[in-house]
């Protein structure tokens, strides 16, 4: 147990610095911008300070809070985090600051925007560290209410479209999930993940779920593949995972460049994240009875939306079809753990590699698309809104540091060796190739892609001749080499240096591997 209650500060800061937001005018929003950066920066300290006091030799909880909460339906306000928790709580302080000095221009609401962006991050904070469904479900949804608004009130010309389709594939698969976890609890009788977790190794989850529900007859391995089946939808649509995908792109379009940076960021790690600490270790005998389809899935998800990128014109478009294109190798590497392989340490070194890699590519993917973004939001208000493939050309001659620093931005999304890109994309690949091998073998189909449609944007955007209307174009300024600095040190640093985040995952996905007994 932590003796101070670190990681409810953590969540509580910025939730309040949102409240203390709404007492602000709407006409003072320099007081505004200040405040949501000073609640921001505070949780980066925090989460700093969580990351130094970090036992990097454990693989157990740390920093536990557990307290009766409501005694009768046998919930416990319980949270504590491991090395997949840390990392996220990481990057969620890192992303956060940069995203609400990108939104600095922001002219109308601004304190209601401001504490929308606070609460999210909040609610974001709460998702990773939560370890009882009750309440990590209120968090989940937290993150949900602000993000539709953010896109709904700050968002494009079509951004109520946008919000609309954002707000109902969300909610029809956290719809899914509650329902699914309440068959669950009927079952069981808790919300506990960590007990669940156990329950679901040992096969028991099934049985309880089999022996106290018993819908229509069938089998316990029948039902439990229903149940499983809803969780895999609300995680799924929150990846996304194909076909479940199709708000993304218009949403990723439509929302503040901010907004943007949160989504992809953030956001989209939400499903990942649940898939690695509920659906793998509650479900593992109902991941291998549907296991092909799922690699199907993982794969299609890579290729297609790689494909899908390189057919755009709109730039933001093509940085949304390349974090799902990026995010569908995650998606593989947790599928292909979930292969029945014995208990030879050969694959349980193939696996602790597959899962690292999902690890580092989560906290990767939230740096460089963020950062991506980041550069397009810039791009835009140089050009008037302006965001198109061919509305540019010969950009380096005036920006060259713009196109210096865009351009490691996407040598580290492509995965150059030297940049954090890299190491996450390696790991899954080397953990692939041996569990699956023909999944990993078309997946590679999507690299190609990939490097095509990167490439692709630096000769269209920053070669060849100028274009006599952006003789004026300005190049970074110091305000904003500073905002993408951070980023940019953090992607060398992990690419030179993966050793100090795959210290603090290793045990916990150590543990993983032997705890599943595949």
């Amino acid at each position: 147990m932590s003796a101070f209650p670190l990681l409810t500060v953590l969540t509580l800061v910025p939730l309040a610095g949102g409240l203390m937001l709404l007492g602000v005018s709407p006409r003072n929003r320099r007081l505004a911008r200040g405040l949501a950066l000073v609640f921001s920066l505070v949780g980066l300290a925090l989460a700093a300070g969580l990351w130094t006091r970090f036992d990097t030799s454990v693989a157990e909880l740390q920093f536990v809070e557990r307290h009766p909460w409501i005694p009768t339906l046998g919930i416990d306000y319980f949270v504590g985090v491991d090395g997949l928790g840390m990392l996220m709580v990481l990057l969620t302080a890192l992303v956060v600051p940069v995203a609400i000095v990108v939104s600095w221009k922001i002219e109308e609401k601004v304190p209601l925007y401001f504490a929308l962006m606070l609460w999210l991050q909040s609610g974001l904070f709460g998702t990773f560290t939560a370890l009882n469904f009750f309440h990590w479900f209120l968090f989940w949804e937290l993150s949900l209410v602000p993000a539709f608004f953010l896109v709904k009130l700050w968002g494009g010309t079509d951004r109520g479209p946008a919000a609309t389709q954002f707000f109902i594939y969300t909610m029809l698969g956290s719809v899914t999930m509650l329902l699914s976890f309440l068959a669950i609890y009927l079952a069981t009788g808790t919300f506990d993940f960590i007990k669940l977790a156990e329950l679901g190794r040992t096969g028991q989850l099934a049985s309880a779920l089999s022996a106290k529900l018993g819908w229509y007859n069938l089998t316990a391995h029948q039902l439990s593949v229903v149940i499983f089946s809803g969780v895999l939808l609300g995680f799924a649509v929150k990846v996304p995972l194909m076909p479940f995908h199709t708000w993304l792109p218009v949403t990723y379009a439509e929302a503040p460049t901010g907004t943007t940076m949160l989504l992809t960021g953030v956001m989209s790690k939400m499903g990942v994240y649940g898939l690695l600490r509920i659906l793998l270790p509650l479900f593992p005998q109902q991941m291998r009875m549907v296991l092909t389809p799922l690699l199907w899935l993982a794969v299609i998800t890579i290729v297609f939306s790689a494909s899908a990128a390189l057919a755009q014109k709109d730039l933001k478009r093509v940085f949304a079809y390349s974090s799902i294109n990026h995010l569908g190798y995650c998606l593989l590497g947790v599928f292909a753990v979930a292969k029945l392989t014995g208990n030879d340490p050969r694959w349980s070194t193939e696996k602790a590699a597959a899962l690292n890699g999902v690890l580092v590519q989560m906290f990767n993917h939230g740096l460089t698309a963020s950062t991506l973004f980041c550069f397009v939001g810039f791009l835009e208000h140089r050009a008037g809104g302006r965001r198109g493939l061919e509305d540019f050309g010969g950009l380096r001659k005036v920006a060259p540091v713009f196109c210096g620093l865009m351009g490691i931005a996407l040598f580290a999304s492509l995965g150059l060796p030297g940049l954090n890109g890299f190491v996450g994309e390696f790991l899954i690949f080397k953990g692939a190739f041996a569990l699956t091998t023909w999944a990993a073998v078309l997946a590679v189909i999507g690299l190609l892609v990939t490097a095509i449609f990167m490439l692709g944007i630096l000769q269209r955007v920053f070669s060849g001749p100028l274009n006599g209307q952006w003789t004026g174009f300005a190049d970074l300024t110091t305000g904003e080499r500073l905002t993408v600095l951070p980023a940019t040190l953090l992607m060398f640093a992990v690419g030179l240096y993966p050793q100090w985040i795959l210290g603090v995952t290793n045990p916990t996905v150590q543990q993983w591997v032997a705890q599943l007994k595949f």
